[in-house]
């Protein structure tokens, strides 16, 4: 029974009686060593009956091999792996070690971990205990975390219980604290009946409301101690007593019997016939086991090894002299299998081996091949600190940085690329990962210069990475404004052929404002790209990005679905946020706001899971327009939304204010509008200039209709009918409804004030046909009294749309669904379980009056 945890029971067991009831739940136990975590978990198992239970400990030996703990946690029923879709089950079989290995995703792994608990619910509900998730290997963690996170209608259950180095950030956290003094007293109590109080009292002050503390600190005492008779050792922290005690209890057992415990606690996975072939080639044998086990110290069960706490085995390793440990690590090279062996290789060395890095380098590389990227980063930190030579020393040092962005580790790499450098590392990789991180961080400023500067180490001896590095480079310091860095980038470029290096030259003239001889370029690469798809993931990014600058809405919409659903296939799930931001914007400017809202949605989701948070904030600045076309809340800080929300309100002054002096090309119809409508058109005249250059240079029908909307507002009043008519046409080609109907309110008010009532209604229909459509009640607000002012009435209300009641996931499941797309397919899209896409459908088909696929895929 445990004493003073009600509350956390209670907790605990509402977690399974939900997963019981079909629904998932997660929830990480955090509490410092002794606490009660493992005993809390014990209790579950106990109360889970007709539950599925899958439980494992993590090991701190083993906390390098790459997904060990998952190993531990799917090995009962690996059995299933079949009923995984194809690509999944090839990926975690390769992760786990049963098949070949091909650069698998890391996030394809854990997707695969999520269909599998899934599949295993749907015959019972499922419990997922993870003990000591703080020894988890980090491809493990990131497999497990990413399943739990996306867990939701499975009926699974999972827990992590783990001390505070543990990173499970968007999960639901128990923080255990001590027992208060009345259960610290009972627990007591039960142990030791003949303590006296005054004993009794000192201990549970000392033991903090620590559990094992209670238990293990008398324990240490003599009878004579315990009854009062004799004065107690004095007061440490109570977890270095616990180790003390554990620690003395070692040091009381024969020599042999101890060298026993240290090889089993450098072992670490327990396994017993290992343990005893190492111990024999150091003189010892199952009776000195045997003599561990008796004074209660480990307990064997079977072929395996336990120890009765961690801190056990933490005493048993650290309170051995180093020469033993060696001997330990060195009579276990002998015995364990090739992973392992590099491990007590490193473990045995006493200084920079070149032979044992280089073996480490080779486990880093295994590594990566199964998608560990964050266990190969530190392996390879490993394999550095082994290097006797200072070069080899920086380049296994900058590779250990590249291996940890790639792992979602920044923060790690961006220490490993300030070690390398300190080494004399000035390679191009090292400048990746400086440029990198800074990305990552969200504070790129300068990371476009670092990048040229790699590359232009590196141009003739690698031109391929050289390009890249420029890309990258061009990518970001162009939205990002660096000028300079543009004009350098744009000059290294001139080195290279092809449309790619066409393109980033070109980027250097419209930092001139050379629209017409720059644009062309930009949109020759973007053609061509739409014709031959690219098959470099960076050239493809910089490829929409060039589309979007160029405001060609149907290749950035052509260009980014091919790489969702290329994403998607593949499970690349950290390339995906980035892909789904153009989508978000394709389907914004299509005038699809619940589309782009739920593209969003999922994108910052992602992005969340994957470690890439500084996404964030790009993917809200979507949310934010369609927040300012409709009319707010107000979204974060960028002066071109908030100017815009304050224009959808009529609040024209603080419009004005916000935009004046933006100089994003996009923002100039905006001021335009804000600046006539306060009376100082003279202030919009510029930007003006540059949009109108932009917009005949890129000739997107809708820019340049645009174009001429501005010239009506800012020109002499008897031209601007023209303007508007033409316009309008223009706007008939497609492309931007939002700025279509725009157009059409202004002209129709125009033609109402040029006393053209009847002329007037058609666009003045049109415009509020979209705002409605759009959601843009503010727009359709106006719309509709201009309307009504021609003397024709006008419906109060957009109509009903169905698809509104929809969460932003229930509708990317619908979408799908509707196209025809199997249960199964849907989840691995949006990497869910198909049960949680099957609970989406069965809430969404009542919200939309519809019982089957068929009328779904009619209505939607």
């Amino acid at each position: 029974m445990l004493r003073g945890r009600d509350k956390e029971l209670g907790e605990a067991a509402r977690l399974l009686e939900r997963a019981r009831a079909g629904h998932s739940g997660v929830l990480v136990l955090r509490g410092e060593a002794g606490i009660g975590k493992s005993a809390l978990l014990d209790e579950l198992v106990r109360q889970a009956r007709e539950v599925r239970v899958l439980r494992a400990t993590a090991v701190e030996a083993e906390t390098s091999l790459p997904f060990a703990g998952l190993q531990m946690v799917l090995r009962p029923v690996l059995d299933r792996l079949d009923t995984l879709p194809g690509v999944q089950a090839a990926a975690l079989r390769g992760a786990l070690g049963l098949a070949d290995a091909a650069g698998t995703s890391r996030f394809l792994v854990g997707l695969a971990v999520l269909s599998l608990l899934s599949e295993l619910a749907a015959q019972r509900p499922v419990l997922c205990l993870i003990d000591d998730a703080h020894w988890l290997d980090a491809a493990s963690a990131d497999a497990l975390l990413f399943a739990a996170r996306r867990l939701a209608a499975d009926g699974v259950a999972m827990v992590f219980a783990a001390r505070d180095a543990f990173d499970a950030p968007g999960l639901l956290e128990l923080r255990l604290g001590g027992l208060d003094e009345a259960a610290a007293a009972e627990v007591l109590a039960q142990r030791f009946s003949t303590m006296a109080s005054s004993v009794r009292d000192r201990v549970v002050r000392e033991a903090g409301g620590n559990p094992l503390a209670l238990i293990e600190l008398p324990a240490g005492l003599s009878p004579e101690q315990r009854a009062g008779r004799e004065v107690m050792p004095g007061a440490l922290p109570a977890t270095d007593r616990v180790v003390a005690g554990f620690g003395a209890q070692i040091d009381e057992l024969p020599a042999r019997a101890r060298l026993a415990v240290l090889v089993a606690a450098a072992e670490g996975s327990g396994d017993l016939a290992t343990v005893l072939r190492a111990a024999r080639a150091l003189g010892g044998g199952v009776a000195d086991l045997e003599a561990a086990e008796k004074a209660g110290l480990l307990r064997i069960t079977g072929a395996s090894i336990a120890f009765r706490h961690p801190l056990v085995r933490s005493a048993a390793y650290q309170r051995a002299p180093l020469g033993l440990r060696v001997a330990a690590h060195e009579a276990l090279v002998a015995v364990v299998d090739a992973e392992r062996r590099v491990w007590h290789l490193a473990a045995a060395a006493t200084g920079p081996q070149e032979g044992v890095a280089a073996r480490l380098e080779e486990a880093a590389e295994a590594a990566r091949g199964r998608g560990a990227m964050a266990t190969a980063a530190s392996i390879l930190e490993q394999a550095a600190l082994l290097s006797p030579d200072r070069a080899e020393r920086a380049r296994r040092t900058t590779l250990a940085a590249r291996a940890a962005v790639a792992g979602g580790r920044t923060e790690q790499a961006a220490a490993l690329a300030e070690r390398a450098a300190e080494l004399g590392g000035h390679s191009a990789g090292l400048a990746l990962v400086r440029a990198s991180v800074a990305f990552e961080r969200g504070t790129p400023q300068g990371a476009a210069q670092v990048l040229a500067d790699g590359a232009q180490t590196i141009l003739r001896d690698d031109p391929g990475l050289a390009l890249t590095m420029l890309t990258m480079a061009a990518s970001n310091a162009w939205p990002a404004g660096e000028i300079d860095a543009v004009r350098r980038v744009a000059r290294l470029a001139g080195s290279f052929a092809g449309p790619t290096a066409r393109a980033i030259e070109a980027l250097a003239g419209l930092a001139d404002d050379d629209h017409a001889n720059a644009l062309p370029a930009l949109t020759a690469l973007v053609a061509q790209a739409r014709t031959n798809p690219l098959d470099d993931a960076l050239a493809r990014i910089f490829v929409v990005g060039v589309a979007l600058f160029l405001g060609d809405d149907e290749a950035v919409a052509e260009l980014a679905a091919a790489d969702v659903v290329r994403c998607r296939n593949e499970g690349l799930a950290g390339a995906l946020p980035v892909t789904l931001h153009a989508l978000a914007h394709a389907q914004l400017m299509a005038g699809r706001h619940r589309d782009a809202a739920a593209t969003v949605a999922e994108a910052v989701d992602l992005a969340r899971d994957t470690g890439q948070s500084h996404r964030i904030g790009q993917l809200t600045a979507i949310t934010a327009r369609i927040a300012a076309i409709e009319g707010g809340p107000e979204h974060g800080s960028d002066p071109v939304h908030r100017g815009l929300l304050h224009l959808t309100l009529g609040r024209y002054d603080q419009a004005f204010r916000e935009l004046d002096g933006v100089s994003a090309v996009s923002a100039a119809p905006d001021l335009v509008e804000a600046a006539v409508r306060v009376e100082a058109a003279d202030r919009a005249a510029g930007a003006y200039a540059r949009f109108a250059a932009w917009a005949e240079a890129g000739r997107q029908p809708w820019a340049q209709a645009v174009a001429l909307r501005c010239r009506a507002l800012l020109g002499p009043a008897g031209e601007a009918g023209e303007h508007y008519a033409q316009a309008v046409r223009l706007h008939g080609r497609g492309g931007r409804p939002f700025e279509r109907a725009r157009t059409e309110l202004l002209y129709g008010e125009w033609l109402r004030r040029a006393r053209r009532r009847a002329e007037a209604r058609s666009p003045l229909r049109s415009a509020l046909e979209i705002f409605d459509r759009l959601g843009a009640a503010p727009w359709a607000g106006r719309a509709r009294a201009e309307l009504r002012a021609t003397g024709e009435s006008a419906p109060d209300g957009p109509p009903a749309d169905a698809l509104a009641a929809l969460t932003p996931q229930e509708l990317q499941v619908v979408r799908l669904a509707a196209a025809g797309v199997s249960n199964r397919d849907i989840a691995a899209q949006l990497f869910l379980s198909h049960r949680t896409v099957e609970y989406h459908l069965y809430k969404a088909y009542p919200k939309l009056g519809v019982a089957s696929r068929q009328e779904l895929a009619r209505l939607v």
